[in-house]
């Protein structure tokens, strides 16, 4: 019998190739603005000409030799490894030498380069496979402008089966917010029919860039955190101390002996979302998909938002490569990360600081759109010499807040170094004593037993599951033997087991009983009972919200008081001397 097992023509390869590289307009603006940041670019010019299926990226990177550029587009060509060793030392964005080769078999590909100190710039066309057809010197300031036209034009039936321009258009910019926050420092230009599309303007810090991105975000609501964090016991410190011997390589990646996280996240109390698509993550200079890091950020956001609400959250880790295998995913968007229970812990270390409230990140939250209008409608121009005292004081001490006074005997009116907050005393308390119910949630027997009437079978159900020990008492009568230890002293016991029997897990339960328990608004307090209310709270781990995601504390900020009172006046003008 014949075989029926042949090897694919060249020409198939080439084009499987391409369809796991380049597969839309987004894939091709990611994989030519990826090389411009490995050759250490900080300004990228993006044009794109979707009816026409051409796209153009300029660049003011290293730069290409005529030597190079005449290999460039060859398959499985890149400067980025050498060996198979490097696949685990790989600190470049790109490394597979796929994606310009994969081009030529889709497209026209034409490309003009002239490296930093050279005197001349090269431009060259390649043909299907890589080869070079085409060569003549250009001018060309340093860097590189590369441009693909006709894009799958030998390809129709993958023309007729992509999305709408439109829909194409929307998912390049998505790509290119994505490429932006990993890389801040980076000005971008994006054009499209010849016309100025979007800009995005650097920044310092990933913090400072997201307003470009999310124009719903002022910058106070967010939090940003950079950490150096200790490396894995079993982390190679080889890969970590290798430097590059590739000048443009070298001038992007250089590895650090330490490994870094940077988190950025929307303050629960300020900003959040109906759906999950802003919590992101990012390793080594590149988006990833990684469930398990996902899911990690999202449960320490648990209990600190609104019902079916989501947090905003980037999280970029810079990692030893030889941590992570980028080999998942021809896109590299998704990969098999080393240790990954330990970066989930390091990374809910990271969140629970970026939401405690301390000295070191005390900003103004004005919650209600009334006094925030009154504010700045007050606001006279000039500038307020404001130093705020205790500038050395511990972050963590509780004393930063000093208790004034109660108003309505719901609101704990509080002073500190930088201003004045109001704190819903009824929330604050529930805020306490849930962190102290999931941290230890006792069940302390009770005698004479409370007796409860006409439970159904789901309620007894739930009443066990969370703990309770329940046994018949009559007819139509049950006998609750233990209680969640803070309901011992409440006369309305029966009521809150209640409450729980309808259902929910055992954090559900914790939240019930931490609001039944807290004090009232409308409770009198002293001096002294206000005060320590108001250390525990500041101890929390989130004391930003209560555990319905709702906000504790309203703050109003030694500089806005300045600006409504307006005390840069001179007294004389003032007076209209």
């Amino acid at each position: 019998m014949a075989s029926t097992i042949q090897a694919l023509p060249t020409e198939v390869v080439y084009l499987i190739t391409a369809g796991e590289v380049i597969d839309c307009f987004a894939s091709v603006v990611r994989e030519l603005v990826e090389n411009s940041l490995d050759a250490g670019a900080t300004r990228i010019v993006v044009s794109l000409w979707p009816q026409q299926w051409r796209i153009r990226v300029a660049d003011n990177g290293c730069g290409m030799n005529l030597d190079d550029l005449q290999q460039a587009a060859t398959a499985h060509s890149t400067s980025k490894i050498r060996s198979s060793a490097d696949l685990w030392k790989i600190n470049s964005l790109g490394f597979r030498g796929e994606a310009l080769h994969s081009l030529t078999t889709l497209a026209d590909l034409e490309i003009l380069s002239r490296p930093m100190g050279g005197k001349l710039g090269w431009r060259i066309s390649y043909g299907n496979g890589g080869e070079v057809v085409q060569v003549e010197v250009t001018a060309i300031a340093p860097g590189t402008v590369v441009t693909v036209s006709h894009l799958f034009g030998n390809c129709s039936s993958r023309r007729q089966g992509l999305p709408t321009a439109a829909q194409q258009m929307k998912a390049v910019q998505a790509t290119i917010h994505q490429i932006a926050m990993c890389h801040p420092h980076l000005t971008w230009q994006i054009w499209q029919n010849d016309r100025q599309w979007f800009t995005i303007s650097p920044a310092a810090t990933t913090g400072q860039l997201l307003p470009q991105i999310l124009p719903q975000v002022r910058q106070g609501d967010l939090q940003e955190v950079k950490l150096e964090i200790p490396n894995p016991l079993n982390s190679s410190t080889d890969a970590m101390n290798r430097v590059s011997t590739d000048s443009c390589t070298d001038a992007i990646h250089r590895v650090s002996p330490h490994s870094a996280l940077t988190l950025v996240v929307g303050l629960p109390d300020r900003t959040h979302r109906h759906r999950p698509d802003w919590v992101r993550v990012a390793i080594n200079g590149r988006m990833v998909k990684t469930p398990e890091l996902e899911q990690t950020i999202l449960s320490a956001f648990h209990r600190t938002l609104p019902r079916d609400r989501y947090p905003i959250c980037f999280l970029h880790l810079a990692i030893s490569p030889d941590q992570i295998n980028w080999n998942r995913n021809p896109a590299k968007t998704e990969i098999y990360l080393n240790e990954i229970i330990y970066w989930q812990e390091q990374i809910t270390q990271a969140i629970n600081q970026a939401l405690s409230i301390s000295s070191s990140n005390l900003k103004e939250a004005v919650h209600t759109t009334r006094v925030s209008k009154l504010l700045k409608a007050a606001e006279a121009k000039g500038g307020y010499n404001f130093h705020p005292q205790n500038s050395n004081e511990n972050p963590k001490n509780p004393s930063s807040l000093k208790a004034v006074a109660q108003v309505s005997n719901t609101y704990i009116v509080a002073e500190h170094s930088g201003g004045m907050w109001l704190v819903e005393q009824h929330i604050a308390h529930e805020r306490v004593l849930y962190e102290q119910l999931c941290d230890d949630w006792q069940l302390v027997p009770v005698e004479p037993p409370i007796i409860l009437y006409q439970l159904s079978p789901a309620q007894l159900s739930q009443l066990q599951r969370i703990g309770l020990e329940i046994e018949t008492f009559g007819e139509q009568l049950w006998a609750v033997r233990n209680i969640p230890a803070p309901l011992q002293q409440r006369d309305d016991c029966a009521e809150a087991i209640l409450e729980l029997s309808w259902g929910g897990d055992l954090q559900t339960a914790q939240v019930a009983v931490a609001c039944r328990s807290a004090i009232r608004n409308g409770t009198p307090m002293n001096q002294q009972e206000m005060q320590t209310l108001l250390d525990n709270w500041q101890r929390t781990r989130n004391p930003r919200t209560c555990p319905h995601g709702r906000p504790i504390y309203l703050s109003l900020e030694e500089s806005a008081l300045a600006r409504f009172f307006r005390r840069n006046w001179v007294i004389g003008k003032s007076h209209g001397i």
